[in-house]
């Protein structure tokens, strides 16, 4: 999911998505360590994710703050 996709959803749209996407990495996780995955940075790429949409939610969160001073 690219940055630019991030930025034009709603912030509940991105708790939603962050959610869906923590649970799916920790399922991911977990058959990694039972039986190796075939390609091993579908891993790495849902921590980017996750860390994309935390960021946003972290933009947002500030701007808001920002606004209120």
């Amino acid at each position: 999911m690219n940055q630019e996709v991030i930025k034009e959803l709603a912030t509940q749209e991105i708790k939603e998505r962050l959610s869906e996407e923590k649970s799916q990495y920790v399922k991911l996780k977990l058959h990694h360590a039972v039986s190796p995955l075939e390609n091993p940075n579908t891993i790495k790429a849902f921590r980017k994710t996750i860390a994309r949409l935390l960021t946003e939610l972290r933009k947002r969160e500030l701007s808001i703050l920002e606004n209120n001073k």
